[in-house]
């Protein structure tokens, strides 16, 4: 990567604004080592932890994921609605394997997406679609009108033997609720990290804004019955409250559902995915280590590093043409999560700013295309970049805003041209991009 790196600025701090990882200084290795102490000194909890787990996952992980989720979205804690899983990536793959088919089964990203999601698709075979949106969400009505084209498709026929704990969905909808047009919007992985934008407000919400597709598709006509697959599932992590390197999250669905999830050939081979890992944020949860966490530590930090990133792009970005959005709910002014969205001026390359930024400033940012669906070009981002304020030092923060400006002024005034080597390294940043 820094072979192409002009030799005047090799001396620059390298900011990556791309890594959507947390800061290690936000890890809860403290709570960590306390319920691997705990874990390990009772025999009741660490030899199940270390053999074998059950299909759905270690049962008192269940119980407490539901009682927690119960409180933060309301209604009736159900452990039999949750199956523990590998994360959210490993768990997306389980369930295409038990509930797609390659000939059979659409799938249909909302974007922008999350890339790696694409990849998952593409080794189960599946071909993905894009789907936009437009000022207030999901494109409804061009999705409808694309899956009732889908649908006059009689041809269409499965490979796979239908189980009886699963079955064949013929269309699946992707969908990381995590942006709108102009900028970053949290759920799910991220339901938890929400402050307000106004200083007038408390810094916390011990509930959630706004229910998840999960709960929705409950409440729908027609209601699903009590032993149905249902319409939606839930994708839950611990990455980016507990950290990453757990491993471990969870699917919320109907009990069938989970059920038949916790089928899938390789939680069947070897128990339940992170069963010695689910034990720990097991104790996490029944201790309360990961809502003090979330309170008192991730919530004030991303908060602050938020508002140090909006000043720095109020100051030298929306100067040069880049716009950004707010986002409310209601009359509440609410932020979360990792990253905003930006938009450059229209006649801008993202591809081009990215490269040069790489180039001249030794400064690391995510261009648009990266978030698009792999395989159909309808909804293209070649004016967007996403910056991450999660990973880099808090120092960094405002000096990336800092270049950037320089370069988006550049680029714009025809200063300042990417070598023919620039595209690659931004290439090679993918290596160390989630």
């Amino acid at each position: 990567m820094g072979d192409f790196i002009d030799p005047h600025v090799r001396d620059k701090k390298p900011i990556n604004l791309l890594r959507g990882w947390p800061h290690p200084s936000l890890l809860p290795t403290p709570a960590i080592s306390t319920a691997s102490q705990t874990v390990l000194s009772d025999p009741a909890i660490s030899i199940p932890g270390l053999l074998y787990g059950p299909d759905p996952g270690y049962q008192p992980l269940r119980e407490e994921i539901a009682k927690w989720l119960s409180r933060f979205y309301g209604g009736q804690a159900d452990a039999e609605r949750i199956c523990v899983t590998g994360g959210a990536s490993q768990n997306l793959a389980c369930v295409l394997q038990v509930y797609s088919d390659p000939l059979f089964t659409s799938v249909w990203m909302v974007a922008p997406s999350y890339f790696l999601a694409c990849r998952i698709f593409d080794d189960a075979g599946l071909v993905t679609r894009a789907v936009g949106e437009g000022d207030e969400g999901v494109d409804l009505e061009g999705l409808e009108a694309r899956l009732k084209e889908a649908e006059r498709d009689e041809g269409v026929k499965k490979i796979k033997l239908v189980k009886p704990w699963s079955k064949i969905y013929r269309h699946i909808i992707y969908c990381v609720p995590t942006s709108q047009t102009l900028q970053a919007r949290p759920y799910d992985v991220y339901d938890f990290l929400l402050w307000p934008t106004s200083s007038s407000s408390s810094t916390t919400s011990t509930t959630a804004l706004m229910p998840r597709l999960a709960d929705v598709d409950r409440t729908m006509e027609p209601v699903p019955s009590a032993d149905s697959f249902g319409n939606a599932m839930s994708n839950g992590s611990f990455s980016k409250i507990a950290g990453p390197g757990l491993r471990t999250g969870w699917a919320d669905a109907t009990p069938t559902f989970t059920y038949g999830l916790s089928q899938c050939g390789s939680s069947r081979s070897g128990g339940a995915p992170s069963q010695f890992t689910a034990t720990l944020v097991c104790e996490l949860l029944k201790s309360g280590d990961v809502g003090k966490h979330i309170e008192k530590v991730l919530i004030p930090a991303y908060k602050k590093r938020y508002e140090i990133m909006m000043k720095a792009i109020k100051q030298f970005l929306i100067p040069v043409g880049v716009k950004v959005g707010e986002v409310s709910f209601g009359e509440k002014e609410i932020f979360g999560g990792f990253f905003i969205w930006i938009e450059l001026p229209p006649t801008m390359s993202a591809e081009v700013v990215c490269s040069t930024a790489k180039e001249r400033e030794n400064l690391i940012v995510a261009p648009g295309r990266l978030f698009e669906v792999s395989g159909d070009s309808s909804v293209k981002f070649e004016t967007s970049l996403r910056l991450c304020f999660a990973w880099e030092e808090v120092e960094g923060l405002e000096d990336g805003v800092r270049r950037l400006g320089k370069v988006i002024r550049e680029v714009g005034e025809g200063k300042s041209t990417p070598s023919r080597h620039a595209g690659k390294d931004i290439k090679n940043d993918l290596g160390e991009f989630r």
